[in-house]
């Protein structure tokens, strides 16, 4: 009798062997082996149970909790392949009465001027009273190998006195680079997710409606060169400087590509060098590499956001044993005063006497113990026994880092 995986049982008789009362584990769909084959001899027997036992620890692996791993391409960057910042003025017309006010925005009036002189319109000395349009900077990002004639999207931020922007449409406003070259053109309607209304005694405002959006409303007129293909190394930006992340992507490469091409040079960048495999064609390399997964590491970190109350604490905190009690302290005072009045014909004042009465009320003198090096579920179940909210929470977990119980980096944002 031989036991095969998740429990089967296999019968040898004399003509077949027969694999029955076979229960597999939930998920899995089971099939009853009933083929006949021919009697096997005492070798075969043993081969037949190394593969049984084989397929089983395969299957146990299989069954295992796999590691967080991510792809290449979401630890890290390609130096090099990146956006661009541009930036323009422009002005926005057709607004419905809610645009500048031109004698308190003189840039405005300014711009509007030099606009219908650059036309054939000239305005100088005239009065100009309109409050349809409104200065804005144009702002976008110019993708990495954008080509020429591709449309990018832009947003606009009024810079005057504007109530809103709602129903503009954005003059042509060249993009510049931090070089100063124009690299797009925007031009076009905007889409305002906010809104205001007012009336005569009361207003209100929903969103911001000062800041419009144009989805693919600017054209790319330039190029940035960038051959890729020519270059002999690139490297790796890590998105999160790691030592150990740095050191487990480049042996991920190197084990993929069958020689030492990556090599971290510090906790941030890795270095990439062309191998034979892949003669000048550094996307294909790129693609290769980017799918490999790697299970990243990061630093024990607790992250506090003191202005909303927002703890995080990361996975690999630990805590040497530590006791904490916390108190909270409440003093209430109330005053009360009275009006003492004299007695008839005595003379006397009608006066003020004032009452005071202070009450101290101490609450939550319990005493939590936290153990060495716990994990993370009995940091967060210690802190919870004493009842408190996160703000007090923020002060016990500075006072423990203080005390250096704490293993991990505290960063106030």
């Amino acid at each position: 009798m031989l036991r095969g995986p998740f429990g089967a049982t296999a019968k040898a008789t004399g003509k077949s062997l027969y694999f029955n009362d076979f229960s597999a584990p939930p998920g899995w769909h089971t099939t009853r082996i009933g083929t006949a084959v021919r009697p096997l001899g005492e070798q075969e027997m043993k081969g037949t149970v190394r593969t049984a036992l084989a397929a089983l620890l395969t299957f146990a692996c299989a069954a295992s909790p796999a590691g967080a791993t991510s792809r290449i391409k979401d630890l890290a960057n390609i130096e090099g392949v990146r956006q661009n910042q541009l930036i323009g003025y422009g002005l926005v017309v057709g607004l419905n009465g809610t645009g500048d006010t031109l004698n308190n925005t003189p840039f405005t009036k300014q711009s509007l001027q030099a606009m219908l002189e650059r036309l054939g319109v000239n305005i100088r000395g005239q009065t100009i009273r309109t409050g349809n349009v409104a200065a804005v900077m144009v702002t976008a990002n110019l993708p990495p190998f954008a080509t020429q004639g591709t449309r990018i999207d832009v947003t606009a931020s009024a810079m005057g006195d504007a109530k809103s922007l709602e129903g503009g449409t954005l003059l042509v406003t060249p993009l510049l680079g931090a070089d100063g070259n124009v690299y797009a053109v925007a031009q076009g309607s905007l889409a305002v997710g906010g809104f205001q209304a007012q009336g005569q005694a009361a207003s209100i405002t929903r969103g911001v409606p000062t800041v419009g959006r144009l989805p693919n409303g600017a054209i790319i007129e330039r190029e940035i060169e960038f051959a890729l293909n020519s270059v002999g190394q690139l490297r790796l930006a890590l998105r999160n400087a790691d030592f150990t992340t740095a050191k487990r992507i480049a042996v991920a490469i190197n084990d993929y590509i069958g020689a030492p091409v990556a090599e971290p040079l510090d906790p941030s960048t890795v270095q990439l060098t062309l191998p034979k495999k892949f003669p000048q064609n550094v996307v294909a390399m790129l693609t290769e590499i980017e799918q490999l997964q790697v299970e990243p590491d990061e630093a024990a970190k607790i992250v506090i956001d003191e202005r909303s109350g927002v703890i995080v604490i990361g996975r690999d905190v630990r805590v040497s044993t530590v006791a904490v009690a916390q108190g909270n302290l409440t003093v209430t005072i109330s005053e009360t005063p009275q009006v003492s009045q004299p007695a008839p014909l005595s003379r006397g004042r009608t006066v003020v006497v004032p009452r005071t009465q202070v009450g101290v009320q101490e609450e939550g003198k319990r005493l939590a113990m936290l153990q060495e090096g716990v994990s993370l579920q009995q940091v967060v179940d210690g802190l919870n026994a004493l009842g408190i909210g996160p703000r007090d929470l923020i002060t016990i977990l500075q006072a423990i880092k203080a005390a250096g119980a704490i293993q991990a980096d505290i960063e106030v944002m």
